[in-house]
């Protein structure tokens, strides 16, 4: 009897944006082929929780103005939904010489080991693993401070603020909340937990503006330093405005459990600190059986996003390093760089699956950013593609762009039809229930 030749098994690891879209587009491709054809390849996400989160939607959780329960999407429905496999673990070891990954244990609460250590192989690995808070060592951070980098960091941070604006209203504490970081994260965090206090003080809780208050530090010399200095100068204008205390030019030294410590021996008073500043790949992938990586832990990946020293594996998103031709820098870690560069693998890497072919050079469209002030104000800039490069605007028409942006994601995922459906219950939920989260 002939032997059955063994079967393309692609591994995605990583169910962030870039992620998530790739299992959910070749899974829908693959089980194409299965059907047609009574076999075909195979594709396994695996990722360390139990649910996927759009990543720029993390602050409107940790500060409780949406719902996490109608924001996430459980990966094993997902699988289900669009013909994938999911494995829930965490990356442990690669093996590129059998081509398999190890992920660990998977253990409760208590200690019990739930799914024991397991071994995946694969033929093409995809690593999307995303990126972390980067405290670049300064000392306290890791002990008193906050990141919201995860779905369960983010629900984490709400319990804890629930509590203390509890203690705000009934024993009359002080809440001072501090985030260091004037990036896009650090920002629309300020914003919307003024809306937080906007919302409570709306639901009878008028003693807490006298007991909350909320400060932004930034190192450099404006926030959003990404973006045309002009909307830097109104997003700061507008933060001040709201009630945000805004410090730029101000480098925190140290953190201790009541306070930030600046390089000017000043304390910055805080109750409650997040770390918003400054972005790293995860330290596992430094160890990753010789794959070339930078100093912020990222794979070094070619133009056709794979690895620069191994041809069956690929790395796209924040945990990536692609520097372009003529480029001075690699392309930054934003979501908009994840999103294309997801695009690109959906769209070639099935020939290269199925028919051996490789995969283009991958080619990066600036199509510019947008930053949201919760309900207050939105801004954007059209970045260098187009006729209209450099144009800035803001208002309904930025609000409105970066909704689209979160509604796009949700309807690559579940399809055109379900994603508007999903919209619309958003909708009709914002109009029935309590604009902050009250459980």
């Amino acid at each position: 009897m002939a032997v059955r030749p063994q079967l393309h098994r692609v591994v995605v690891v990583g169910g962030g944006v870039a992620g998530l879209e790739i299992a959910t587009a070749l899974g829908r491709r693959f089980r194409g082929e299965r059907q047609r054809h009574g076999e075909g390849p195979s594709v396994t996400l695996v990722d360390h929780d139990t649910a996927h989160v759009w990543k720029p939607m993390l602050h409107t959780i940790a500060a409780g103005t949406s719902d996490i329960s109608q924001q996430q999407t459980p990966y094993q429905a997902q699988a289900h939904a669009a013909g994938f496999a999911f494995q829930m673990g965490e990356f442990a070891e690669l093996d590129r010489t059998a081509r398999e990954l190890r992920l660990l244990p998977l253990r409760d609460r208590h200690g019990r080991v739930v799914i024991p250590e397991r071994r995946v192989r694969y033929d093409t690995l995809i690593i999307a693993v995303g990126s972390l808070v980067n405290d670049f060592g300064t000392p306290g951070v890791a002990e008193y401070c906050r990141v919201i980098d995860s779905r369960r960091q983010a629900n984490a941070f709400n319990r804890e603020i629930r509590v203390r604006v509890a203690q705000c209203l009934t024993q009359g504490k002080d809440l001072s909340i501090g985030i260091v970081g004037g990036g896009a994260t650090g920002v629309e965090l300020a914003a919307e937990l003024i809306r937080l206090k906007d919302a409570v003080v709306a639901y009878g809780g008028e003693e807490l503006p006298t007991c909350l208050s909320v400060t932004l530090l930034e190192a450099g010399p404006r926030l959003l330093p990404a973006f045309p200095t002009n909307i830097s100068t109104s997003v700061q204008g507008q933060l001040e405005a709201l009630g945000v205390r805004v410090l730029t030019h101000t480098a925190v030294n140290s953190v201790t459990e009541d306070a930030f410590i600046l390089n000017t021996k000043d304390r910055i008073p805080a109750s409650l600190k997040v770390w918003a500043a400054g972005v790293k790949a995860p330290e596992f992938l430094a160890a990753l059986d010789g794959l070339e990586t930078t100093r912020g832990n990222q794979l070094v990946v070619t133009a056709s996003l794979c690895t620069t020293n191994d041809p069956h594996i690929f790395a796209v998103g924040d945990c990536s390093s692609l520097r372009l031709a003529g480029a001075e820098r690699p392309l930054p870690p934003t979501a908009q760089v994840a999103h294309q560069q997801a695009q690109h693998l959906i769209r070639y890497l099935p020939d290269a699956v199925l028919h051996g072919r490789s995969v283009p050079p991958f080619r990066y469209h600036d199509f510019g950013a947008l930053v949201s002030l919760a309900d207050y104000d939105a801004f954007g800039s059209l970045g260098d593609y187009g006729l209209m490069k450099s144009v800035t605007f803001r208002g309904r028409l930025a609000h409105f762009s970066h909704v689209l942006l979160y509604r796009r994601h949700q309807m690559q995922l579940h399809g055109v039809l379900r994603g508007w459906l999903l919209w619309l219950i958003d909708r009709l939920n914002a109009s029935a229930r309590p604009t902050i989260r009250m459980d």
